[in-house]
């Protein structure tokens, strides 16, 4: 086969440092619309892009070249910048980690969905408990006093 074909799509998942509910309501679509900027300008595919006050979402297609720990300390280093520079919160920063989950294309909707609505979400569940279901959900192992 003379090229390669892939279909690479990822739920990526990270909060804020010490889980802060830092990212304001006032501001947060334009964080949102910043870290898509950052996604594409890493050469991803952004989709998606949700949150709360202490933890966003993204639907972002990546290239077989990508690395995701490159694109996601590129990604996270771009918008904390953008954060102090653009909102004036030197404060602000994300927790080290993320998680990240592959995404077929029959789940691509449900994810889109799912990441649209987590103001939603979680008027009834704290991030932690969305993250155990997410990594339960795709099987990952995980040691419970690294999720705090």
């Amino acid at each position: 086969m003379p090229s390669t074909y892939l279909s690479l799509h990822y739920h990526i998942v990270f909060s804020t440092k010490r889980r802060d509910p830092i990212i304001d309501l006032s501001w947060r679509p334009r964080l949102h619309e910043y870290l898509g900027g950052s996604a594409k300008g890493l050469d991803g595919h952004p989709q998606g892009v949700g949150g709360t006050a202490d933890h966003v979402h993204l639907l972002v297609g990546l290239k077989s070249t990508h690395r995701l720990s490159d694109f996601m300390r590129e990604l996270k280093k771009a918008s904390s910048v953008w954060a102090h520079e653009e909102i004036g919160l030197l404060e602000f920063g994300w927790q080290e980690g993320y998680g990240a989950f592959t995404v077929s294309l029959s789940a691509r909707p449900a994810a889109l969905s799912y990441i649209a609505n987590q103001e939603e979400h979680h008027r009834t569940r704290t991030f932690r408990e969305e993250l155990v279901e997410l990594l339960e959900r795709a099987g990952v192992d995980y040691d419970a006093k690294y999720l705090d």
